[in-house]
């Protein structure tokens, strides 16, 4: 009797062992099998073989086995596997994030169409009717209308029906062809192209171009490496405009060329459209896009070109690291320090560290591109743990964008609280406008307003599930006040609805409103906005961004979508608002992110030939990190930071486990928590860490569940790891009430 290890799409669930009914040959790993969990049957995906199970255990029979071969490959299997094992996740919630859309079915189908071709039969009966002697077409009984027909489908592999309808085939002509077995039909895969709609106009790459001495030096370290074969990583530090992603494409198609595979990450879909268009102009067809803003179909089409090996490089966000390919050699991870690379659900896995993995397994070259690189990263590549690679010149020798920062505290006294654009700023802006430049604008911080109150009794407006302000948005009648983490909203009312005063004010601002201040200021602008909210529509964000490429707008409002990886030639002028709005949250990792967002966003301006500027507003215009990325200085400010960390025991140098334990009221949340704390104390003593807390979660109440935290810091992230396990194994009431977050970036 034999057992196989089956995952499931159940969340938190380890792999589940089902018996091979007699006379099956036993399905191998990454087949997948249709199994009962509980009353129901569910697609699940073979992981390994599994010993049969005790006498107190009966295993269920496995119903169906939906492919003849593995659907996923089996170092995606073994991928996955780690995932779940490393960051304490249900196997199946790993597999499910490497499963294309509708892999749960009972089959993976694609979208068909209807080809017809000649048949041997019709090629003859094409000659005859071509040749000088009417004869032989009159005794094979065509009409001159199916000779038409059948002219039409010379010299193609296939037409589709609504080729030939307009080619002026009909049904009828069509149907006594098929009779006569003169033409033959078929279904064919239909596969939709994402390119389009997904990516920006795909640039012409020119292969001869020569490149920068600078570039030519990092290419030839790169190919190097990837061409001695085996697993090995190296941090490309560039900055901002100096080329990496030429870079990029010239190690990838070194790559290629050896008959080895790419994948390329970039952390957030805003950069996909232009990174897929470059990447297509240099490998043409064989480029495949994988992200989530593609429909399921198109998601799913892509997903199996992969599969069958008909592409050479994929581009795509943190999920497509699990994409199959099987002659992996290069995997690039582009501005490889962003937070979009950490998943914020389970399983909650940072692509560049899974990327790492990969390759490790697969023996390929990393490449980790940043002109801002992590601490992690930039502390193993001082170490020599990773090679290190510098691009310090911008293409053409470009200067650096000059930066000049607005104390906001002066502009307040000057010209009143409610200052938005500073009277620098909104001074550049008019003169770029006149010289018919472009100009970007960031604040990272979406919607009209963060908060409403009532001036008469203090009243805020706050969500009923979450310790949180509603932020104000823009609607079509009036005010809408949501939630950014559970959605709600509710309508903004004419007054105060504990006092009846009409006396509600908006508090703060956010992109909404820097848009419409822009609007207002200059009139004849075209301004444009680019956030969550203005791109919820498929398309809408290439739509916005291939508008402002083509310089039919003047200004881009923006979140940190806008910050980094973008290269708009004209645009010269950069304004940060209210830069520092990071720098106030209870994170170790502020002042880090604060740095990496100012110097990148001061990098999309002059990169084409005329000289850029940008202008950062700011109320800590002394705080080192501000101060260090005005003179875009990484090297000052990893010193000065990597001090602050070293200091304080935080990563890099010790390693961080999360636990944050929920209940419906907070002294069930704290008595769950301190239960928590309380097993793992003795491992700690054993295992050389520390547990801290339990202590109220800074975000106290989402989604109307109350949050305590507990983390584990150490230096053995596995010794960490196995105590947590050991501890909600023996409280499985804490288990089914905690999220754990093995190397969290986020910390509220």
């Amino acid at each position: 009797m034999r057992f196989v290890a089956v995952a499931v799409p159940v969340p938190q669930l380890d792999a589940l062992t089902y018996r091979v009914p007699e006379g099956w040959p036993p399905p191998p790993v990454g087949v997948r099998v249709r199994v009962p969990v509980g009353s129901r049957l569910v697609t699940g995906c073979v992981v390994g073989t599994a010993a049969a199970p005790g006498p107190e255990v009966e295993a269920r029979d496995i119903q169906e086995v939906v492919d003849e071969q593995p659907f996923l490959p089996p170092a995606v299997v073994e991928l996955c596997a780690w995932v779940a094992d490393y960051y304490m996740a249900g196997i199946g919630d790993a597999i499910g994030v490497a499963l294309p859309p509708g892999a749960k079915a009972r089959a993976s189908s694609y979208k068909t169409r209807k080809l017809v071709s000649l048949t041997a039969h019709g090629m003859a009966a094409l000659e005859e009717s071509s040749s000088p002697s009417p004869a032989p077409a009159e005794s094979a009984g065509l009409t001159a209308k199916q000779r038409a027909a059948l002219q039409a489908l010379a010299g193609s592999t296939g037409l589709t029906l609504k080729e030939l309808r307009e080619r002026g085939v009909t049904a009828a002509v069509l149907a006594r062809l098929v009779a006569g077995q003169f033409v033959a039909s078929r279904d064919a895969p239909d596969e939709r192209d994402p390119f389009g709609r997904a990516a920006l106009e795909t640039v012409a790459y020119d292969a001869a171009r020569p490149a920068t001495p600078e570039q030519a030096e990092v290419c030839e370290a790169l190919v190097a490496l990837a061409g001695a074969g085996g697993f090995k990583v190296a941090l490309l530090h560039g900055v901002t405009g100096s080329g990496k992603t030429e870079v990029y494409l010239r190690v990838a198609r070194a790559v290629r060329d050896a008959g080895r595979q790419v994948l390329l990450l970039v952390p957030e879909i805003a950069l996909t459209p232009s990174m897929s268009a470059l990447v297509r102009g240099a490998f043409a067809e064989r480029v495949a896009i994988q992200h989530s803003s593609l429909s399921d179909g198109e998601r799913h089409d892509q997903w199996q070109r992969i599969r069958r090996g008909d592409v050479d490089i994929v581009v795509g966000t943190r999920s497509a690291v699990f994409a199959p390919l099987e002659r992996l050699g290069l995997v690039i991870v582009d501005e490889e320090h962003d937070s979009s690379y950490k998943q914020e659900e389970a399983p909650r896995y940072h692509g560049r560290d899974v990327a790492i993995v990969r390759a490790q397994k697969e023996g390929a070259l990393v490449v980790l591109g940043s002109a801002t690189p992590s601490m992690e990263s930039y502390q193993h590549a001082q170490s020599g743990k990773y090679a290190k690679v510098v691009l310090t010149r911008r293409v053409l020798d470009r200067p650096l964008a000059e930066v000049r920062v607005v104390d906001m505290r002066e502009e307040y006294a000057a010209e009143g609280p409610d200052v938005v654009i500073s009277r620098a700023l909104a001074t550049s802006i008019e003169e770029r406008l006149t010289r018919r430049e472009q100009v970007l604008v960031l604040l990272n911080r979406r919607g009209y307003a963060t908060a409403v109150f009532c001036r008469q009794c203090g009243d805020t407006f706050e969500c009923p599930n979450c310790s949180i302000s509603l932020t104000v948005h823009t609607a079509r009648n009036g005010w809408r006040a949501r939630c950014h983490y559970c959605n709600y909203s509710m309508t903004v009312p004419k007054a105060c609805r504990k006092c009846a005063a009409p006396y509600l004010e908006h508090a703060g601002f956010g992109t909404e409103k820097v848009e419409q201040q822009i609007a207002a200021l200059f009139p004849s602008a075209r301004v444009g906005r680019v956030d969550r909210d203005a791109v919820r529509k498929r398309g809408a964000l290439t739509a916005i961004l291939t508008r402002f490429a083509a310089g039919e707008l003047d200004v881009l409002v923006g979140t940190q979508m806008i910050a980094k990886g973008h290269d708009f030639p004209r645009v010269t002028l950069v304004g940060v608002v209210s830069a520092d709005v990071g720098l106030g949250l209870a994170d170790f990792r502020a002042g880090e992110r604060t740095f990496q967002l100012l110097t990148q966003v001061a990098g999309r301006a002059g990169r084409g030939e005329q000289t850029g500027e940008a202008i950062v507003q700011t109320l800590y215009p002394a705080h080192y990190s501000v101060r260090l990325a005005c003179r875009q200085d990484y090297a000052a400010f990893f010193e000065r930071e990597i001090e602050y960390r070293q200091g304080l025991r935080y990563p890099p140098f010790l390693a961080l486990v999360n636990a944050v334990v929920r209940g419906r009221t907070f002294d069930e949340a704290m008595r769950l928590a301190q239960d928590l704390a309380t097993a793992l104390a003795g491992a700690a003593q054993a295992g050389s860490f520390a547990v801290l807390g339990p202590a109220p979660a800074p975000l106290t109440r989402l989604r109307g569940e109350h949050r305590v935290q507990i983390f584990l810091k150490g230096a053995r992230r596995e010794k960490m790891r196995q105590a947590m396990r050991a501890a909600l194994a023996s409280l499985p009431e804490v288990r089914r009430r905690v999220v754990v977050d093995v190397d969290p970036l986020s910390v509220l």
